[in-house]
C-alpha cells in the first residue's frame, strides 16, 4: 500500500527539481524559431544594404555632385559673360573685378569636376574649357588695356560662339548625367524592393512556424496585459495614481511595481513640463526659454515684451504678503486679457517670478497689447489701496536703504524688444536690452511702455 506522506515528499522533491517556467523562459522558447529566421533575414538584409550603401555613396559623391557642378559651371559662364558685356557698356572697374572673381570660381568648379574622374566629361569638356580659358584671358587683357572696340569685336566674334558651344556641351552632359542618375535610382529601387520581399518572406516563415506556441503564451499572460492596458489608458488620461491588479514575483509583478513608479514619475515630469508659476499658473522660466529659443530658431520676427511692476516691494511691505500675491495674480489675469484682446492665439504669456512677466508676440501686436494692458492696469491698480492712500495718491514708507520717502501708487512698465532690431537675437542680448530699457522706464512717472526702435547694424558687403 502506498504511503501518502512518501508520495507527497516525492512530489515536493520533483517540484523542487524542476526549474520554474517563468514568462521570460516562455518568451525565449516561443521566439527561438523566430530568432533563427530573423538572423538569416538580417544577414541577407545587411548584405543587400552594404551593396546599396556603396551605390548610394557613389551616387552622392560622384553622380549627384557632377550634376550639381555641371549646373553651377553653366551658371558661372553665363554670369561671367553678362558681367563682361556690362563692363563693355558701363566701363565700371568694379564689374571687371566681379568678372575676375567669376573666372576664379570657374577654375575651382572645373577643378572639382575634373577630380571626379568621369571619362566622358573630361573628354568632351577639357578642350573646350582650356580654349575658353585662354580666349577669356585674352579678352581680359583687352579690357584691362581699355581697347573697347577690339574687346567688343573679340567678344562677339570669337568668345561668344565658343561659349555657346561650351554651354551646349554642358547641357548635353547635364542631360546625360541626369539620365544616368535616373537609371541608377531605378535600379536601386528595384534591388531594394527585391531585398525587402526576401527579408519579409524569411521573417514571415519564422513567425508562422512559431504561431502555435505564441498562442499558448498569449493566453497565459492575457490577464496581466489587459490590466496594463487599462492602466496605460488611465495614465494617458492624466490619472497617474492608477493601481494595477497584477501580483506575483514574476516579470509581470515586477512590471506592475515599475508601472506604478512610472506613474509617479510621469506626474512629476508633467509638473516640470508645465513649469507653471504656482501663483498665476502661467508658464515659468523653462517654458519661456524654450519658446524663446524656438522662435529664434524659426528666424521669423517676434517681439519680446518684458513687463514689470513699479514700487511693488513697497506695496508688499505696506499691505502684506497676501495682498501682494493677490496683486500678482490679478496682473497675470490682466496680461492674459490684454493679449486675448489685442494679440494673437499664438502669443505666449509667461511669469518669470515676482513682479516680472513676459509676453512673446508678433512685432505688430506688441504696442496694441501694451496700450491695452496699461489701460486695464491703471483702472485696476487704485482698487488695491486703502481709501486714504488712494485719495492721497501715495503713502510713506522706507526704501531698500531704510530711508523714508513717498511711494506713488503701483504703475507698470513694459519694455518691448522686436527681434528684427537685433543683429543676432538671443536670450542674452534680449535680456541686456531689457535691463537697459527697464532702468530708463523706472525713472518715468506713471505707467509706460518703450519700444526698442534702434535698427541693427548692416554689415558691409565683402
Amino acid at each position: 500500500m502506498e504511503d501518502p506522506a512518501g508520495a507527497a515528499q516525492h512530489d515536493q522533491r520533483k517540484s523542487m527539481a524542476m526549474p520554474r517556467y517563468t514568462v521570460t523562459r516562455k518568451i525565449i522558447a516561443v521566439y527561438l524559431l523566430v530568432t533563427i529566421f530573423s538572423l538569416v533575414a538580417i544577414i541577407y538584409a545587411l548584405g543587400s544594404l552594404h551593396t546599396q550603401t556603396a551605390r548610394s555613396q557613389h551616387l552622392v559623391a560622384v553622380d549627384f555632385k557632377a550634376l550639381n557642378l555641371l549646373r553651377a559651371l553653366r551658371q558661372n559662364i553665363l554670369a561671367q559673360e553678362s558681367l563682361e558685356k556690362q563692363y563693355l557698356i558701363l566701363q565700371d572697374p568694379g564689374l571687371l573685378e566681379l568678372a575676375d572673381r567669376r573666372q576664379n570660381e570657374r577654375k575651382d568648379l572645373w577643378g572639382a569636376l575634373s577630380g571626379l574622374e568621369l571619362p566622358i566629361i573630361a573628354a568632351r569638356l577639357s578642350p573646350q574649357m582650356d580654349r575658353c580659358h585662354d580666349e577669356g584671358a585674352h579678352l581680359r587683357e583687352l579690357l584691362g588695356a581699355r581697347s573697347w572696340r577690339k574687346a567688343e569685336s573679340f567678344s562677339t566674334e570669337i568668345l561668344a560662339p565658343l561659349r555657346s558651344s561650351l554651354l551646349a556641351t554642358l547641357d548635353q552632359l547635364t542631360a546625360t548625367q541626369q539620365e544616368t542618375i535616373d537609371a541608377s535610382l531605378s535600379d536601386f529601387s528595384a534591388e531594394s524592393a527585391d531585398a525587402y520581399r526576401v527579408t519579409l518572406l524569411l521573417a514571415f516563415f519564422g513567425i508562422a512556424l512559431s504561431a502555435p506556441s505564441a498562442l499558448a503564451v498569449i493566453f497565459s499572460i492575457h490577464k496581466s496585459v489587459a490590466s496594463l492596458v487599462r492602466a496605460t489608458k488611465e495614465i494617458a488620461a492624466g490619472e497617474f495614481e492608477h493601481h494595477l491588479d497584477v501580483s506575483g514575483e514574476d516579470e509581470f509583478g515586477n512590471l506592475a511595481r515599475e508601472f506604478a513608479l512610472m506613474g509617479r514619475k510621469l506626474r512629476e515630469l508633467e509638473q516640470l513640463r508645465l513649469d507653471a508659476n504656482p501663483l498665476t499658473h502661467l508658464p515659468g522660466n523653462l517654458a519661456i526659454d524654450r519658446e524663446l529659443q524656438a522662435r529664434i530658431s524659426l528666424g521669423q520676427p517676434f517681439a519680446h515684451m518684458y513687463i514689470d511692476l513699479d514700487n511693488f516691494k513697497a506695496f508688499g511691505d505696506r499691505y502684506g504678503y497676501k495682498a501682494g500675491s493677490e496683486a500678482l495674480a490679478l496682473v497675470g489675469d490682466l496680461i492674459l486679457a490684454a493679449v486675448a484682446t489685442a494679440g494673437t492665439s499664438e502669443d505666449m504669456v509667461g511669469h518669470i517670478g515676482g513682479d516680472d512677466y513676459v509676453v512673446l508676440t508678433t512685432p505688430e501686436h506688441a504696442e496694441p497689447i501694451a496700450k491695452e494692458l496699461i489701460g486695464r492696469f491703471d483702472s485696476m491698480a487704485p482698487g488695491l489701496y486703502s481709501e486714504e492712500d488712494r485719495l492721497t495718491g501715495y503713502f510713506m514708507g522706507k526704501d531698500r536703504f531704510d530711508v523714508e520717502r513717498k511711494f506713488p501708487l503701483l504703475t507698470i512698465s513694459i519694455a518691448i524688444i522686436p527681434s528684427d532690431n537685433l543683429e543676432e537675437p538671443s536670450p542674452f542680448s534680449i535680456s541686456q536690452e531689457c535691463a537697459k530699457m527697464k532702468e530708463h522706464l523706472k525713472g518715468l512717472p506713471g505707467s509706460n511702455y518703450l519700444v526698442n526702435r534702434r535698427k541693427k547694424l548692416q554689415r558691409c558687403p565683402s
